[in-house]
């Protein structure tokens, strides 16, 4: 079975009749629910927080975000601030009234909100549609970078913000979490019941502040390259070593930039960077 990102963009996918569908299934507000729940508490907030729902959709997370800590919420009830790309989701969340500001905006094109705004951030199945570009003039890993700079920009330094995704395979899994680090979170995946149909990813994110030795998250155990300022450190070290100007390392980082731009780049393959011999 195809998996609906594959199929359309979101704000064409979650017409009016899928939008409706979507909110009032029992089964997906269970998941939903259960997920949300889960968000936050690797999030560890202990206090009422500005929060922001990255692809809030008909406001299913809000409505958990703005429960008091007694209902299960943890720290609650918070205030929140959402935001999708679907205004056939935001029209039903304005039908049922939620408690949270929502926004029509693209997460591929950045987040749209003054530097340090928020506590916290969360985003449930949402950011594996970042992973598909729309046109021949963006590219999956320019909205990506756009996506995380923005995030990491909107959050307070000591912030945390808990991405949930269903990666289509690790090669996916690797784009999103490489993009948020090269943003400059500190970075980790957790896996529930991984290896079945069941299976739900977690990225957990923070924003300076705390003890960077080791896993930075502090929630998160396994994932190759949590520990940023090592990698950061091995990552200057190569470019020292290898990034003159000209050289395929150059050419590759160059390329590398472009993407992030959302420029059209073109494949690369062995012979990129190679010297050619002198005709004559």
């Amino acid at each position: 079975m195809s998996r609906p990102e594959d199929t359309l963009p979101p704000d064409l996918f979650y017409n009016d009749s899928e939008s409706r569908k979507y909110t009032t299934s029992s089964r997906i507000q269970k998941i939903q629910s259960d997920m949300t729940r889960r968000a936050l508490a690797l999030l560890s907030l202990s206090s009422p927080s500005l929060v922001l729902d990255i692809g809030c959709g008909s406001g299913l997370s809000g409505e958990i975000l703005s429960q008091a800590d007694d209902e299960g919420t943890p720290g609650g009830p918070h205030v929140w601030v959402g935001f999708d790309i679907s205004a056939s989701m935001l029209g039903v969340a304005l039908e049922k009234e939620v408690e949270g500001d929502l926004l029509l905006a693209d997460a591929g094109q950045g987040v749209p909100f003054r530097a340090g705004t928020f506590d916290a951030a969360i985003s449930i199945s949402a950011i594996q549609w970042l992973c598909n570009a729309e046109s021949s003039e963006d590219s999956p890993a320019g909205r990506l970078s756009r996506f995380f700079n923005g995030l990491y920009a909107s959050l307070r330094r000591g912030g945390r913000a808990v991405c949930q995704f269903y990666p289509k395979n690790n090669e996916q899994k690797k784009m999103v979490s490489s993009a948020a680090v090269r943003a400059g979170f500190g970075a980790g995946l957790l896996e529930d019941d991984p290896g079945t149909k069941n299976a739900k990813t977690y990225l957990v994110l923070t924003v300076g502040g705390g003890d960077l030795d080791g896993d930075i998250t502090g929630v998160v155990r396994g994932m190759e390259g949590v520990d940023v300022m090592d990698q950061r450190r091995k990552a200057k070290s190569k470019k020292r070593a290898e990034d003159t100007r000209g050289s395929r390392a150059w050419i590759m980082n160059k390329k590398e930039k472009m993407e992030r731009q959302g420029r059209v780049v073109k494949a690369s393959s062995k012979y990129t960077g190679r010297k050619r011999r002198i005709a004559f």
